[in-house]
């Protein structure tokens, strides 16, 4: 199973589909050299495949990232570095070109325990404030080893 993403003139997606896998060439029409190029004629635009598994430029089992981002309806596609970028968050964020992500100008809190990792610590969730140019606190959870949940501080 493959998944591709189609493009309109601006190089915006406008759909992605699961299709059928790049490496199966046994059913692929006569006349195309690619899925992509038929998707892509079928539908009457460009058509590019687009990795699931890969995420700021990094595969998520191990393997080699594909095209920067999985695409996402909206998103862009840079053509001069064969990767897709999600939409621009804020006009403060900036692209890494190396993960092809967006990034805030201050770094996101290491107080967060982002991952849930560590159950002593409470898991704090920020959110970008454009205005004062920094992460604001909107929620707080605590784990409770009784109920092996986290719950939401008040």
């Amino acid at each position: 199973m493959a998944h591709y993403a189609f493009l309109n003139s601006h190089n915006i997606v406008t759909e992605v589909i699961t299709g059928i896998d790049e490496d199966n060439l046994d059913n692929l029409p006569e006349g195309f050299s690619s899925w992509e190029e038929f998707y892509g004629d079928f539908r009457g635009q460009t058509c590019k495949r687009t990795s699931y598994n890969t995420n700021a430029n990094q595969h998520l089992l191990d393997g080699t990232p594909f095209r920067g981002n999985y695409a996402g309806k909206g998103y862009s596609y840079d053509e001069n570095n064969d990767v897709f970028i999600a939409p621009k968050p804020f006009n403060s964020w900036t692209l890494n070109n190396s993960t092809w992500s967006w990034e805030a100008p201050v770094a996101y809190p290491s107080d967060a325990n982002a991952d849930y990792s560590d159950t002593s610590l409470p898991v704090i969730h920020y959110q970008w404030n454009e205005q004062y140019q920094k992460w604001v606190e909107v929620s707080r959870l605590q784990y409770n080893s009784e109920t092996e949940n986290w719950n939401l501080i008040e």
